[in-house]
């Protein structure tokens, strides 16, 4: 099994990808890159046995979309006179499932439809575009091998401080020495340096590890009942269970 992590920015400066080998009782990375395109990312996954995580939400709130179409036709949102304040906004700003990270993780993740996050989303719906006519299965409610991931979040339920750790390479080096002890099993290679130096290939190591998460099966998936809004929203996949879990299986697949 392969499995891909993608941390994507709005441009490809900012992208970084990584590739891990899952295979006879140990994890190796085999790709860690910067500055990736989206035909890089299209192309790591139409060879084989291959898993897509990326780091950036896939869709946008219900009722974000729904308000903004109104107010576009008519200059009047659908739910009635804006108020403005916090509570009233809130359905606007966070999608069902970053509800679910807010339980999972204590912390509200960024906002797709107020954050700078969603220039970066828009790029992120043109690389499902161009997935889908690669003919890559694309689904937003983590039904197949293509899933939302959130680095940092997998790292706090894993266990680790991730406190400073987008900003200051020390703390990366602190950070990736804890996850180096935790899991003897996973062989970095030679990018280590290049994990400690770019928060962005860190964060993209993170998110090929959440995916294998994500291949197993260990994660909750959406409430039968919010399937649908998820399809449409996205859904962010949090492991369930250990690091230590993620080889589970791996003589066998070898």
């Amino acid at each position: 099994m392969r499995t891909i992590g993608v941390d994507l920015a709005a441009e490809a400066p900012g992208t970084a990808l990584a590739e891990i080998v899952w295979a006879d009782g140990s994890a190796r990375l085999t790709r860690l890159e910067i500055g990736i395109q989206d035909a890089d990312i299209v192309a790591s996954v139409t060879s084989g046995d291959a898993w897509l995580g990326v780091d950036c939400p896939l869709g946008w709130p219900d009722a974000f979309v729904d308000f903004v179409a109104a107010h576009h036709v008519a200059g009047i949102p659908a739910s009635g006179p804006v108020e403005g304040h916090a509570a009233w906004r809130r359905p606007l700003v966070y999608r069902h499932t970053d509800h679910v990270v807010r339980e999972r993780i204590g912390r509200w993740p960024l906002s797709v439809s107020t954050d700078r996050l969603g220039v970066t989303a828009l790029r992120g719906a043109g690389l499902l575009h161009r997935l889908a006519a690669a003919g890559v299965g694309v689904d937003r409610a983590a039904e197949g091998r293509l899933f939302e991931v959130y680095p940092g979040g997998a790292l706090r339920l894993w266990g680790f401080d991730t406190t400073g750790y987008r900003v200051d390479a020390t703390r990366r080096a602190i950070l990736l020495d804890a996850l180096r002890e935790r899991a003897p099993w996973f062989d970095v290679g030679g990018f280590a340096a290049l994990a400690v130096r770019k928060a962005d290939a860190f964060d993209a190591v993170i998110a090929a590890l959440a995916t294998r998460a994500g291949a197993l099966g260990r994660f909750s998936p959406p409430a039968s009942e919010m399937l649908a809004v998820a399809r449409r929203e996205g859904w962010v996949v949090l492991p369930d269970g250990p690091l230590e879990g993620l080889v589970d299986g791996l003589v066998s697949e070898g």
